[in-house]
């Protein structure tokens, strides 16, 4: 593997190509239920792995900040990257940078995540939604490398989409908040859902709190055979039908705590897939290669964690004059996926 090195950035030290050599970075993946913060020298290196329960986001925040304390004075931490929940505000222009918009959680409405961390460790910080973040991983060192486009599904405490097309995240107005997208119902299925915001909502239906919440019974001790897997096979593979049919990903990946304990929904949602196609434009094409353009994330429970890694290194890749010394340091790592460092 490359071996990669930098100087001390935080010293104001201007890195070359001789003398970038990262001790560590720290990646921070905030999900609605829990935390992953990881210490790592490499993407298959990790030093060292924390894990904390989402609570309020002051208590949150400060544990967070107790571990990373320790890490940065324990280690020479070079960047850091964080993902995290959304809606969270991603335009470094704005006031409310970092902060998080109106959520489905309770109580961070409004919570500094990123520019509080920013102003305590003064390292290069790269931010992202943890969808997004998973997807770049899954890019870079999992099922969708050497692909140019594709999208990262999660379904878990809710449901979020990272969208990657030409290998960046897509962002706009604010970031893909694909999980509440409106589809359409099957007949007789008139639940009305769980999402406080748009009530039958994808993550209105299919999220973990939403399947228990209609069946009456926690997610365990619902059976494989229940009749509500039917409903958000249904659900699926219509949200997934809609984002076939406009950001047309060459590969979707669907992950979260959902599918990964039931992998029986992505057969049953390939064949709803194929029949929403209706033969239309390109979906023989599709319905052709469903075996291998809907599938499990490579990764599989650790593309969030690897994806904060990712927004680290991206972080750290910005401080890098371009030219030769990005070139020459970094290529191999973004575009053909040796490693982080």
């Amino acid at each position: 593997m490359m071996e990669v090195h930098t100087q001390d950035i935080r010293a104001g030290a201007e890195p070359t190509a001789e003398t970038i050599r990262g001790d560590c970075i720290v990646g921070i993946e905030l999900g609605g239920t829990k935390i992953i913060c990881t210490l790592a020298r490499d993407h298959d290196e990790i030093v060292e792995t924390r894990r904390l329960a989402t609570c309020d986001p002051v208590s949150t925040l400060a544990d967070i900040e107790r571990i990373l304390d320790g890490w940065m004075r324990m280690h020479d931490v070079r960047a850091l990257g964080i993902g995290s929940f959304g809606p969270i505000e991603l335009n470094r222009s704005s006031d409310d940078f970092g902060r998080i918009g109106k959520t489905t959680k309770p109580g961070w409405h409004g919570a500094d995540v990123v520019q509080r961390l920013m102003r305590r460790y003064d390292v290069p910080t790269g931010a992202d939604t943890d969808v997004n973040a998973a997807a770049l991983a899954e890019g870079r060192w999992g099922a969708a490398r050497g692909l140019s486009s594709w999208t990262y599904i999660t379904v878990g405490t809710g449901v979020g989409a990272g969208i990657v097309v030409g290998g960046q995240t897509v962002h706009g107005l604010g970031h893909p908040e694909a999980g509440h997208m409106l589809v359409r119902r099957e007949p007789g299925d008139d639940w009305e859902g769980s999402c406080p915001f748009h009530g039958d909502c994808v993550e209105g239906l299919v999220s973990g709190p939403a399947i228990e919440r209609r069946t009456g019974m926690s997610g365990d001790a619902i059976a494989d055979d229940h009749p509500v897997w039917e409903h958000v096979a249904d659900a699926l593979a219509t949200m997934m039908h809609n984002m076939l049919f406009t950001v047309v990903p060459e590969r979707i990946l669907l992950g979260g705590g959902v599918p990964s304990r039931r992998p029986f929904l992505i057969p049953m949602i390939r064949s709803r897939l194929e029949s929403r196609m209706g033969g239309y434009a390109g979906s023989d094409v599709i319905a052709a290669q469903l075996e291998t353009l809907l599938v499990a994330p490579g990764l599989g429970d650790e593309a969030g964690p690897m994806g904060s890694l990712a927004l680290a290194l991206d972080a750290l890749q910005q401080t890098i004059e371009p030219g030769a010394v990005a070139q020459a340091c970094f290529s191999e790592v973004i575009h053909d996926q040796r490693g982080l460092l």
